[in-house]
């Protein structure tokens, strides 16, 4: 397995990193993903998202500034840059500024297990009140999804697996489409 398909473990502990490196060489990431998370969500459109994400926002984080726009964004470099993108846009208008403020899914998580997308959705989330990737940031993820750090991390060995060729886990072309 070379260093390329394990970049999104970096700065993770060496014997985490040799355990991915282990399952992708014998073939059984994908396995032990589907067995810890069996089912993809049922979020598949905009105002899908949108709803999902203003519930969690509303349950978690209840003093945040409101969104404007929630979407699945095919055009994120998902595999390359962002995973999820969030962004503020302020504006003169008449005598008053006006804050859009906007979070923009990558596609990959659209066949993704719901606890996947709650991780993603809880750091874009945590972007509204704590810009910067510090403790309180991480502390806000954790509030927000309290499995965030094993999330996180799960999510990066499935990148891993993406990364390396593995073949789709969930979905239409995955082993386990929903009920």
């Amino acid at each position: 397995m070379t260093a390329a398909h394990l970049k999104y473990l970096a700065g993770y502990p060496e014997h985490l990193v040799d355990q991915v490196r282990a399952c992708l060489g014998d073939g059984s990431l994908g396995e032990r993903l589907l067995r810890r998370y069996p089912q993809p969500h049922a979020v598949r459109n905009d105002g899908a998202l949108y709803d999902y994400v203003s519930g969690l926002k509303a349950s978690r984080l209840k003093n945040a500034p409101p969104l404007s726009k929630v979407v699945w964004d095919g055009k994120l470099a998902s595999l390359r840059n962002a995973l999820g993108t969030h962004t503020r846009v302020a504006r003169v208008q008449g005598g008053k500024l006006r804050t859009r403020r906007e979070i923009r899914i990558a596609d990959v998580f659209r066949e993704a297990p719901p606890e996947f997308l709650a991780m993603i959705v809880a750091h874009e989330l945590a972007h509204l009140k704590e810009p910067d990737h510090d403790k309180a940031f991480y502390q806000l993820c954790c509030h927000i999804e309290p499995a965030y750090h094993q999330l996180e991390f799960d999510v990066r060995a499935w990148l891993c697996w993406v990364e390396a060729g593995g073949v789709a886990l969930w979905g239409a072309a995955g082993a386990n489409p929903a009920p």
